[in-house]
């Protein structure tokens, strides 16, 4: 009797309606999984249409494209002799339990969870998929496959994060191999609690676990970051790349189906629980997963996951997803403002990993990645093979330098440009700031001055604000004809490099260099872009990087003092980096309003803050996010890695206009004015003042 499986999970690079794609790699992995012995492939979820088609849902047209292309899968000889999510007959039709509706996931928007347990109904069959396979219908429901050697359950992506995952009936009913079909995101330091739910799946129940995951761009701010993987009892066997620009990965694993059966002889409390479980239906296939013949076959043994380090998340992650993105707009590259401060730095350094990235496919034998680089250069006998090259060819890096601008900032721009290997322009915007500056007096009859000349707050920010919308023009200026003046066909992408804390806090200029097409470091806080600029330091030898960390974040929007920067960015916002992640993280991920996180950080800041200045510092941070809420409306489109972020696209949907008095909310905080400056902690949280706040909240 066959015992040894031989199973495949693929991470595959879907684009949302590129039906033609799609469908050629999803063949290709199924012959890559057919000639690696595979008897049973898994796919990721919605790998036909691909994840992202939002509202394209709605369109009869995706349907019908989808059910051509199960025709041309189904007709495949590529599809014999293998159990599939698609294959030669359809087996079953199972549908989503669960579905995904928060953070950046809509689903309920599109689709209806199935909520009829351990029922199946039959589908009929569109006339197209019959002609193909012979059937009217089709069973679809909540059901199991059952072959000749073993049982399969499925589940789909949200299924595996939910509190009652049907892997755990479905376990103790006797399914010995679950397998799941995901399109789930990259998020930094996320990947270790999917490796987690996976090995806790079948630690406690026995089984296989197999889980599929897209990969790349799907078409917006998301990456995909794969990790295909399989385990068996609670361990892992086989681990998938999270970040890679291969467009189909394959990932197959020989394992005893016997392991499973013995593991979980011994475990009685499952056991017992086993005896009175309500039964799946079955769906008997005359197939086995197994051979005959199996005593050669060498079985797979666990191993140990190996994690990314978040820098190194964040130097592999936002690159493979620009490259998706430059390679599918069918442009020639990017333009990146670079100011010579730590966030163009951060982008400047994440456009040459994405060349590293390049030139490491090319070299193993990448030949998509090869044909890719070759239309963006346009040079079909070009090979992209020293980083510092190909980044010279689609990578522009511009100084935009004004009278307020240090000869520091220049020299740090400057050289990091050359050490990456970017082609590199300085330029000066003064004539073009004072000749709209000019208009503006001429209309008006009035010249407006910065402060330290005797000019009001007002006309201190319109003139930093100028000089910044200045510059988002001239970035969009260059990108057009900068290639065209080298001789160069196409045009460039325009980066933007607002970090996530400066977005929350709305610490830019609407429509300033903020404004750009894409931007790789959005969702990425201050904290984690320092810590990267390190890892740049030390594994791309980018020297030029310890100057920049060693200088204090500015804007270089106000007039020098004596030759200096006077302006730095955590004076302007009142607050420092590291406060704004957690005000960040509070508001967010806590789902805390202005009472809430000022009673959770009187208790996280007791050393070093008294009560009174944590309320007037979550008064501080609330004014400044609702007064600037309105810019989210306008965020450019953001590499999304950080579950503090503030995109108002679809992750983060709150008003963009408040009572930025918080008038009702900030007077629960008012209390603490009467408790002494430096009233320890444990006396204030006894302090009448402090009952006093509960009492207003219960009457509110």
């Amino acid at each position: 009797m066959g015992r040894v499986v031989s199973v495949a999970a693929c991470a595959l690079n879907q684009w949302a309606l590129d039906f033609e794609g799609n469908a050629e790699r999803i063949l290709r992995s199924i012959s890559i999984a057919k000639s690696k012995g595979a008897r049973y492939r898994l796919g990721p979820e919605l790998e036909i249409c691909g994840y992202g088609c939002a509202d394209h849902y709605y369109e009869s047209d995706t349907l019908l494209h989808s059910f051509q292309v199960l025709a041309k899968l189904l007709e495949s000889p590529a599809t014999q002799d293998i159990i599939c999510d698609v294959g030669i007959k359809i087996l079953l039709i199972r549908p989503k339990l669960s579905l995904a509706n928060t953070g950046n996931y809509r689903e309920l928007r599109w689709f209806t969870p199935w909520n009829k347990a351990r029922h199946v109904e039959e589908y009929l069959l569109p006339r197209i998929i019959q002609e193909v396979t012979g059937q009217d219908t089709v069973p679809f429901g909540d059901a199991v496959l059952a072959t000749k050697d073993t049982c399969l359950g499925t589940e789909i992506c949200e299924e595996l994060w939910a509190p009652n995952s049907p892997h755990i009936e479905m376990g103790l009913d006797g399914v010995e191999i679950f397998t799941n079909s995901s399109g789930s995101h990259h998020v930094l330091r996320k990947a270790h609690t999917r490796v987690d739910l996976v090995n806790s799946a079948t630690a406690k129940n026995g089984g296989i676990y197999i889980l599929s995951n897209q990969k790349g761009c799907d078409g917006d701010r998301l990456y995909y970051d794969g990790c295909a993987m399989i385990s068996m009892n609670g361990e892992i066997v086989a681990q998938g790349s999270q970040f890679s620009l291969d467009d189909v990965e394959v990932l197959v694993a020989t394992l005893d189906l016997e392991d499973v059966r013995s593991y979980r002889a011994e475990i009685s409390s499952r056991n017992l629980a086993a005896s009175k479980v309500n039964p799946f239906p079955r769906i008997k296939v005359n197939f086995a997963l197994s051979y005959s013949d199996d005593l050669a076959v060498p079985i797979c043994v666990p191993i140990q996951w190996k994690h990314h380090s978040p820098e190194e998340e964040i130097c592999l992650g936002p690159a493979c997803w620009l490259w998706d993105y430059l390679r599918r707009s069918k442009q020639a590259g990017f333009l990146l403002p670079l100011s010579g401060g730590i966030d163009s730095s951060a982008t400047a350094c994440i456009v040459y990993s994405m060349c590293h990235q390049v030139c490491l496919a090319v070299k193993n034998g990448n030949a998509e990645v090869l044909a890719d680089a070759r239309k963006i250069v346009h040079d079909e006998t070009y090979i992209p093979e020293d980083p510092r090259e190909f980044c010279k060819l689609v990578f522009t890096t511009c100084y935009m330098a004004s009278e307020n601008s240090s000869q520091d900032t220049r020299n740090r721009a400057k050289l990091l440009a050359e050490q990456i290997g970017s082609y590199h322009i300085n330029l000066n915007i003064d004539a073009a700031v004072k000749a709209i500056v000019g208009i503006f007096s001429m209309v008006t009859g009035r010249t407006p001055c910065f402060s330290v000349y005797g000019g009001s707050s007002r006309e201190n920010l319109a003139l930093q604000n100028v000089q910044a919308r200045v510059r988002m023009v001239l970035a969009y200026l260059f990108a057009q004809l900068t290639l065209w003046t080298r001789g160069m066909p196409g045009g460039l992408l325009v980066l933007g490099s607002a970090n996530v804390d400066e977005s929350l806090r709305g610490y830019f200029t609407k429509y300033d260099c903020s404004s750009a097409d894409i931007n790789p470091i959005g969702g990425i806080s201050k904290t984690d872009l320092k810590n990267f600029i390190q890892y740049c330091i030390e594994n791309f030898h980018l020297t030029a990087l310890r100057s920049i960390m060693a200088a204090p974040p500015t804007a270089e929007l106000e007039p020098l003092v004596d030759g200096q920067v006077s302006q730095t960015d955590e004076a302007d916002m009142g607050m420092t980096y590291a406060e704004l992640s957690i005000y960040g993280k509070l508001r967010k991920i806590a789902k805390a309003g202005p009472y809430s996180m000022f009673y959770k950080l009187i208790n996280l800041w007791k050393e070093i803050c008294t009560p009174r200045e944590v309320a007037s510092k979550v008064k501080h941070f609330f004014r400044m996010y609702s007064v600037n809420r309105h810019k989210m409306t306008t965020l450019t489109p953001s590499y999304h890695a950080e579950n503090y972020s503030p995109d108002d696209n679809r992750f983060d949907l709150r008003p963009f206009l408040y009572n930025t008095t918080w008038s009702w909310q900030f007077s629960s905080l008012n209390g603490v004015s009467s408790v002494p400056v430096d009233l320890p902690f444990q006396q204030f949280c006894t302090s009448a003042a402090f009952k006093n706040i509960f009492i207003h909240i219960i009457k509110c």
